[in-house]
């Protein structure tokens, strides 16, 4: 497997890490990965794509080897689409590819919406916009985003070894190990006793307010990028088929695409989706 190059990116509020595939004369994708992921998850697809672009995997913050926000901040679409802007200007990408998978799909479509000048083309893995919500768990979600964490949180567990981290985080997400293994790899630091997550535990917990469909199909209608949707065939259960063919509807220029293969359909499939991609664009 091509062994990328380690980028470091200093905001001025938060140190970002990112992964980097191919020649910098090359034009550059940035790659936004999902929930609690980080930049590994494009091991394997990266370098199918590396001749023909200059990829930047991004760690967003609180994963990976980026920084985490401030004690009292919290994660929500908004600052990690300011912290993807930033990093992008950091990087002088003035216009570029954007991919994302998950909630890295659901960033990377909000990004588009704001910078429509600077996306040259939109690709999305398994999302399309953020998390909404239909009003039924509102209330309940706003209280428990708001109730304090600190003295119950668990302590973080201990892995005696990678191996057992990668079993974990098979058994957790359904990914073969191999599969799961360079996210892995990447989301561990040494601990005394063994080896622990690097993610932000706060990712765990849940947002405060979600935006209403409504105001995400308001969102959607900003994308003017050419853009293509790739999904996982059965639908993964909380991507509904008929939810996404409405969001889809808001995107004047868009190409949606299946696959069968669960959710991480880059890391399962790097070859197809290589093709997909290379169709798209």
């Amino acid at each position: 497997m091509t062994q990328p190059a380690e980028r470091r990116i200093a905001l001025p509020h938060l140190p970002l890490a990112a992964q980097v595939w191919g020649d910098e004369k090359l034009p550059p994708l940035l790659a936004l990965h999902g929930w609690l992921d980080n930049a590994g998850s494009f091991a394997r697809l990266a370098p199918l794509l590396a001749t023909r672009w200059q990829v930047i995997a991004l760690d967003l913050p609180g994963h990976g080897h980026s920084g985490h926000p401030a004690a009292g901040a919290s994660y929500h679409y908004v600052d990690y689409v300011q912290a993807v802007l930033a990093a992008a200007d950091v990087l002088q990408l003035d216009r570029y590819t954007l991919l994302g998978h998950s909630l890295g799909a659901g960033i990377a479509a909000l990004v588009a919406t704001a910078a429509p000048e600077r996306i040259e083309r939109l690709l999305l893995i398994e999302g399309l916009g953020p998390l909404g919500d239909d009003g039924s768990h509102t209330l309940q979600r706003f209280r428990d985003a708001l109730t304090p964490h600190g003295a119950s949180r668990k302590p973080l567990r201990i892995f005696r070894d990678v191996a057992q981290a990668v079993a974990a985080r098979s058994m957790a997400s359904g990914l073969p190990a191999e599969l799961a293994q360079p996210i892995v790899e990447r989301g561990l630091a040494e601990t005394d006793g063994g080896w622990r997550w690097r993610s932000d535990p706060r990712l765990t917990r849940p947002s405060a307010v979600r935006l209403a469909e409504t105001q995400v199909h308001a969102l959607l209608r900003g994308i003017t990028a050419p853009t293509a949707l790739l999904l996982a065939q059965p639908a993964t259960p909380y991507l509904p088929g008929a939810p996404m063919q409405a969001r889809a509807e808001c995107v004047a220029n868009i190409r949606v695409s299946h696959l069968d293969g669960g959710h991480h359909l880059h890391l399962e499939h790097p070859a197809e989706v290589a093709a997909w991609i290379d169709a798209a664009t």
